[in-house]
């Protein structure tokens, strides 16, 4: 299959507190579905032999309108994504639920790990001043940053040998009807225009 062939599904979260459409976990992955590893940093203590870690990894969480492939009994073959709109929503309620401390590993329900914690969080967005980090420079506007910080030692020993490489988000989601090719080209056009 080429990408024109599948049909593209916006997803969707409620902002009401108590519905279950949201994310709830970051799951540490080997591959993460946006394609973009964390970064780790390390700073050693310069006036001793030994040198400790700051243990933080931080990168993209989330990054509106990039197309991730999905197979699924219900829809078949298709492309998921999540506008900028969203992913803020998405960032909001999350926060809103003290889920900073919901980490996995590789999305395994019995991998919640103790430890880890999501320290900073921001959105970015030109207009307000708030840029990318240098590394993730190219990603647009409207892209989650996450900055956790990782104190269980087997989860700092699989960042370091590169068994986890990025972030994944997990929870429920609404899909949305996609839009016809003819809706979505008007809204590249439209968005080309935008940015003359």
């Amino acid at each position: 299959y080429c990408m024109a062939d599948l049909p593209i599904y916006e997803l969707k979260i409620s902002e009401e507190i108590k519905d279950d459409a949201e994310v709830s976990f970051i799951a540490f992955v080997d591959s993460p579905a946006i394609k973009r590893d964390f970064l780790a940093f390390k700073e050693s203590v310069k006036f001793e032999v030994v040198s400790e870690d700051q243990r933080i990894v931080t990168g993209p969480l989330m990054i509106p309108d990039q197309l991730i492939y999905r197979n699924s009994d219900k829809f078949g073959e298709h492309y998921v994504k999540f506008s900028a709109e969203t992913i803020q929503a998405i960032s909001i309620k999350f926060a809103k639920k003290g889920f900073h401390k919901n980490v996995n590993i590789m999305h395994e329900e019995d991998l919640q790990v103790d430890d880890v914690t999501m320290f900073g969080s921001f959105i970015s967005n030109t207009a307000m001043g708030i840029k990318p980090m240098s590394a993730f420079a190219d990603l647009p506007d409207g892209t989650w940053f996450g900055s956790f910080y990782v104190e269980n030692q087997a989860v700092w020993d699989m960042i370091k040998s590169q068994k986890i490489r990025g972030f994944s988000v997990e929870g429920m989601f609404d899909y949305e009807k996609p839009a016809s090719k003819e809706e979505e080209a008007l809204k590249q056009i439209a968005k080309l225009l935008a940015a003359i």
